[in-house]
């Protein structure tokens, strides 16, 4: 038994998964110790300016200092840090490196889209039986970025990332409150064009089940179940149908963020970009209805992803 820390950092939240790694059967399995999550909008105008703001990173090295301290109060023997979409994108992320080194100790990793892609298809199907006998599409909606990664048990047949997501769209399309009809026209517009990009790589076709992971997706789920709280008990493996998926995405979407904040489920900090994450959601399978000819007609939310993936990689 090894207990290790993997850390995402994202475009919205920044994630640490404290975990004992047990390898003995074979096949290895996390156990959770510590599971922690905060918005700091890394990402917070790096669409539009090429750069991490000063008061983003801020926040971004006051959350690592706090997960530097729990790590080391946990017995942790070994770390690794990713950084996904706004660090991959800003001119300045040696800013960025550089602090996280001297708060952690670590070097911070900022992965390629692909392997992004393949850290999240091995967290998601770490724990989900679904893979036995399928095709199994694993999507990653995040503030970014999107990962369409496609795999069987046996491993990922192929895999890509493409810049859109949540974060990413609301900053360049969803600037009203709700947005206008021009302005959803426009994100759906990039959402396919970046689906067009994803089918040149990835035979989207072939796919026959769909699990969907990140914080829009869970989200989503949880307006979908109307649940009291957010419970991510009950939010995994949930499998619903694209038509629920769809209903609950624009319902979100058309909301005003006053709306949205009461909410018993809704982060704070996912208040201003759920809209967008539910315009990628509810598009995309709608565009994998189709292009499997109507045999995607469910998906499956999971709240195991490329967190998981990253304590795995750890040796």
């Amino acid at each position: 038994m090894t207990r290790v820390a993997a850390i995402d950092c994202g475009t919205n939240s920044i994630r640490l998964l404290i975990a004992d790694v047990d390898r003995s059967n074979g096949r290895a399995k996390l156990t959770d110790v510590v599971r922690e999550m905060r918005v700091v909008r890394l990402g917070q105008g790096v669409d539009a300016t090429g750069e991490l703001a000063p008061e983003a990173l801020e926040r971004t090295f006051a959350a690592t200092a706090d997960y530097a301290r729990m790590i080391g109060e946990n017995g942790v023997v070994a770390v690794r840090f990713v950084a996904t979409s706004a660090s991959r994108d800003a001119r300045n992320r040696q800013v960025f490196v550089d602090g996280i080194r001297s708060l952690l100790g670590v070097e911070p990793e900022v992965i390629t889209g692909d392997e992004e892609a393949a850290l999240s298809f091995a967290g998601a199907s770490s724990v989900l039986p679904i893979l036995d006998g399928h095709q199994v599409l694993v999507i990653d909606l995040g503030g970014g970025s999107t990962e369409f990664v496609l795999g069987t048990a046996d491993g990922v047949t192929a895999g890509k990332s493409v810049d859109v997501g949540c974060v990413r769209l609301t900053e360049r399309h969803l600037r009203d409150d709700p947005p206008t009809a021009e302005q959803i026209a426009a994100a759906e517009a990039d959402v396919d064009a970046a689906i067009t990009r994803v089918e040149r790589d990835v035979p989207l076709e072939r796919a026959t089940a769909v699990v969907g992971v990140a914080g829009s997706v869970t989200t989503i789920t949880a307006h979908a179940l109307r649940l009291p709280q957010y419970s991510p008990e009950v939010i995994h493996g949930t499998e619903l149908s694209i038509d629920a998926i769809r209903g609950a995405a624009t319902d979100l979407l058309e909301m005003k963020k006053a709306q949205r904040a009461e909410l018993p489920y809704m982060h704070p900090g996912r208040v201003d970009v759920i809209g967008a994450g539910g315009l990628v959601w509810r598009r995309v399978l709608e565009r994998l209805n189709e292009l499997t000819e109507g045999r995607i007609v469910t998906a499956t939310a999971s709240e195991h992803d490329i967190l998981d993936g990253i304590a795995l990689s750890i040796s």
